[in-house]
């Protein structure tokens, strides 16, 4: 299973209060990217529909897999799944 697939997989899995670890890509510019590691606590996951698109069908639905966490810090943060996502059990 490739490391996308077993992110999505686990995404499906999640449940309130499971710990894990996020590694995501930040891409700067044109010809950098920074590797970046969140930890925490799952609040909740979501499904959330996007309408940020420019020149889009109305009726063209886009969604995107949102985790709600909460760091050891205390402050709630909201991660966006995508392919550059690697998420793993903390």
């Amino acid at each position: 299973m490739t490391t996308n697939a077993a992110s999505r997989q686990l995404f499906t899995e999640l449940k309130s209060g499971d710990r894990i670890e996020i590694e995501h890509e930040v891409k700067v510019g044109s010809s950098k990217t920074w590797t970046t590691k969140t930890v925490g606590t799952v609040m909740h996951t979501e499904r959330r529909r996007q309408g940020l698109h420019f020149r889009r069908n109305t009726d063209d639905k886009v969604f995107a897999d949102m985790i709600v966490l909460k760091p050891y810090d205390g402050e709630l943060t909201t991660i966006t799944m995508d392919e550059f996502t690697e998420l793993r059990r903390a």
